[in-house]
């Protein structure tokens, strides 16, 4: 919906953004007037969250709470949870959520599963979709009303890159194949995560991607992309604007399924050109939204990495991924 957006006239330019927005506070009437002119609400939740008076929006003037594209980067303080759950709630969603739990994997199942269950999109119809080499292995997890798991039997692989290589092709095809009357929107997590506090519909857009906690304060020139030119994952050293998790996606169906299959014809270029990009589908991922922008950003709150402490900035842990003895979980180095 963002870069849908219309200026207020042809010779108008975008307000300059400082590194470190104020948040609530920070935006000018200039912005709100784009905001107002957009011809597509659908997302109407992020006019909610910096408009609202709600003494749950505090304001982050520690952190970057809007890109220079005006995506809004959701942190904690930064919107109104009543609000937008008055506008999702009317709408009766389900959000599907697809996991890979494969090989040694599936050990991560019940407490993701159970975690999700007490903090994901809790109030709303949730459909999980479990890929999995190990069906017999799946635990039994109470779920809770309008929430379901559907279980996928799959292929596995002696490369652990091999399979990260392909779950773009399978979110492609389960989208093409089931999803299209049965969900509005769909997210992708790794299933050696584990959740710790509310995730809800303030995380919902038309495309949304999470900033990797392993990069976040860090310059452009830090970023681990790929820098082979013979990859179609190719970003140049002065290209790039944030370095995003590959563990997270999200969106609408429709721009989650071009995301996807766009990964995944690159994906199969390199393939026959017999080059693999240095993180597999993350590196794919952000070349995609380099030039494909998201227009809803999660803060490191939602993809948190456990051995980094609890830094000032990150008031709540929603979502981390577990510490674990990567030579022993995976079937290869």
């Amino acid at each position: 919906m963002l870069d849908s957006w219309r200026w207020i006239s042809s010779d108008a330019a975008p307000p300059k953004m400082s590194p470190r927005s104020t948040g609530p506070s920070g935006l000018s009437s200039w912005t709100r007037k784009c905001l107002l002119m957009s011809p597509e609400l659908e997302d109407f939740d992020f006019f909610a969250m910096f408009t609202s008076k709600s003494k749950s929006v505090t304001g982050r003037p520690d952190v970057s709470t809007i890109t220079p594209w005006l995506t809004p980067i959701v942190w904690e303080g930064t919107y109104d949870l009543t609000v937008i759950d008055n506008i999702y709630k009317q709408q009766n969603i389900t959000v599907a959520l697809t996991v890979f739990a494969l090989g040694k994997y599936v050990r991560f199942l019940k407490d993701f599963l159970e975690s999700a269950e007490q903090h994901f999109m809790v109030g709303y119809r949730v459909h999980y979709y479990l890929f999995t080499d190990r069906p017999d292995e799946v635990p039994a997890v109470t779920l809770g009303d309008g929430r379901q798991l559907t279980v996928i039997k799959t292929e596995t692989s002696n490369r652990w890159q091999e399979i990260s290589l392909r779950r773009m092709e399978k979110i492609e095809n389960l989208i093409e194949k089931e999803l299209t009357d049965k969900a509005d929107y769909i997210f992708s997590l790794d299933v050696d995560c584990k959740f710790y506090a509310h995730w809800g519909a303030e995380s919902l857009g038309d495309l949304v991607g999470v900033l990797h906690a392993g990069f976040f304060g860090k310059s452009r020139k830090e970023f681990t992309y790929e820098r082979r030119p013979e990859s179609q994952a190719f970003i140049p050293f002065e290209e790039g604007d944030y370095y995003y998790g590959g563990a997270v996606i999200g969106g609408r169906l429709d721009k989650v399924h071009k995301l996807t299959k766009t990964c995944r014809m690159q994906l199969d270029v390199d393939r026959a050109n017999h080059i693999e990009a240095v993180w597999q589908e993350e590196s794919h991922l952000n070349k995609y939204f380099l030039y494909n922008k998201p227009s809803k950003m999660l803060s490191p709150e939602y993809l948190w990495d456990e051995t980094k402490g609890k830094p000032s900035y990150m008031k709540v842990v929603r979502c981390s991924q577990v510490v674990k003895n990567y030579a022993e979980v995976r079937p290869n180095p």
